[in-house]
């Protein structure tokens, strides 16, 4: 956990700018003793957030949709994850009907 000062001078974020994103729901820190902390999954996302807003020039308009399709790809991708694994876990001929159904689909996509 990383209290609001320490990720101020870590991301190099105004306190403002901090609070609106917390405000529009953007980040969400825990409490702790009536005092913002900020686990490291928060911290990713305010250098995201940051990287997002100052170095590619999104404004706060289009943030929420910029986000929201992060958000969405980051949850296909661990799902994506989790079928591997239990594919993973299944017999040899299992796996090999699920690789030739895939590569069924794909010749017949072209």
């Amino acid at each position: 956990m990383i209290a609001l000062e320490a990720l101020l001078q870590t991301v190099r974020i105004e306190e403002a700018e901090l609070r609106h994103w917390i405000e529009s729901g953007w980040v969400i820190p825990e409490s702790d003793r009536g005092q913002w902390v900020f686990r490291e999954v928060d911290v990713a996302r305010v250098r995201l957030i940051a990287e997002i807003h100052h170095d590619l020039a999104i404004d706060d308009g289009a943030l929420p949709v910029v986000l929201s399709l992060l958000d969405q790809l980051y949850g296909l991708r661990r799902d994506f994850q989790a079928l591997c694994g239990a594919i993973a876990t299944q017999p040899g001929s299992v796996r090999e009907a699920i690789a030739a159904a895939i590569s069924e689909r794909e010749r017949t996509r072209r």
